[in-house]
């Protein structure tokens, strides 16, 4: 038969052990709320062999890497990430290079323009923003490259929800406009450093807050390059324009011309 002191020894050590079981539960479901600290959310196969081609094995290195660097620059994943106090100042510049205030205030300071060459140039720049949204949406559509598993949702991207990731519409339209800037609008050094800088930022904040891989920022980034060496080589002047809607006016007034001489000649 077992003493008291030994029973109530026996008692102490099963509360101390609950508590500490308690204690544990809050570290578990913070690491479980935030994926940043999940160790196997990105559980993926990379394994190679030696039967496979030079250009497979190549392939999966890159993959790799590209997937451990882009997890460990995912430092604003979630609030409890290692930079999660600068969340929503990272969201504050992600939100810069979002396409819906790019084409709210490009189409009213086109509407709003006082002047002909401020009118084209945001006409210009409002088909830009267009050809990079169809063209990132098309890309996505074929690659079908999912997010991060670290991508956290929050009331923003619940209504802008993006299911894949590759490219990055936010790296292409900031390297896009960048490029805009500087060759229409920015004619003083300070100007250039501020546009350059901010595409950096907002690219960079794709990685940080853990929405995109690298590559998915990279190809975003050369992908807008190129767009505007497109949109420079088919620059839409106002003259064009307007002499295209008036051919287009005409060819309409003439078939309903056209139409109602029929009518009338058959009565």
């Amino acid at each position: 038969m077992s003493s008291p002191a030994s029973r109530r020894n026996s008692c102490r050590g099963v509360a101390a052990g609950n508590r500490g079981s308690s204690e544990g539960r809050p570290g578990r479901r913070r690491a479980d709320s935030c994926p940043y600290f999940s160790s196997g959310a990105q559980a993926e196969d990379f394994s190679v062999s030696l039967s496979q081609p030079m250009f497979a094995i190549t392939l999966r290195f890159l993959l790799a890497v590209d997937l451990w660097l882009s997890k460990r620059l995912g430092v604003c994943a979630c609030e409890e990430s290692p930079w999660g106090s600068i969340r929503p100042l990272v969201r504050l510049v992600e939100f810069s290079g979002h396409v819906i205030p790019w084409l709210v205030g490009t189409v009213y300071t086109l509407l709003r323009g006082e002047s002909v060459a401020e009118q084209e140039l945001m006409l210009n720049l409002t088909l830009a923003l267009i050809l990079d949204l169809l063209l990132v949406r098309g890309v996505k559509t074929l690659v079908r490259r999912r997010t991060p598993v670290q991508n956290r949702s929050d009331i923003l991207s619940a209504f802008f929800v993006e299911r894949y990731s590759f490219p990055s519409g936010h790296a292409s339209r900031a390297a896009m406009c960048a490029r805009f800037f500087l060759a229409q609008l920015a004619d003083t050094a300070s100007m250039r450093v501020l546009v350059v800088s901010w595409a950096v930022l907002v690219s960079l904040s794709r990685l940080l807050l853990a929405r995109h891989y690298v590559t998915d920022v990279g190809f975003g980034l050369a992908m807008g390059y190129c767009q505007y060496s497109v949109l420079e080589r088919f620059w839409v002047t106002w003259d064009c324009l307007h002499d295209l809607l008036f051919i287009q006016l005409r060819e309409s007034l003439d078939q309903a011309y056209d139409r109602l001489w029929m009518v009338d000649w058959k009565h």
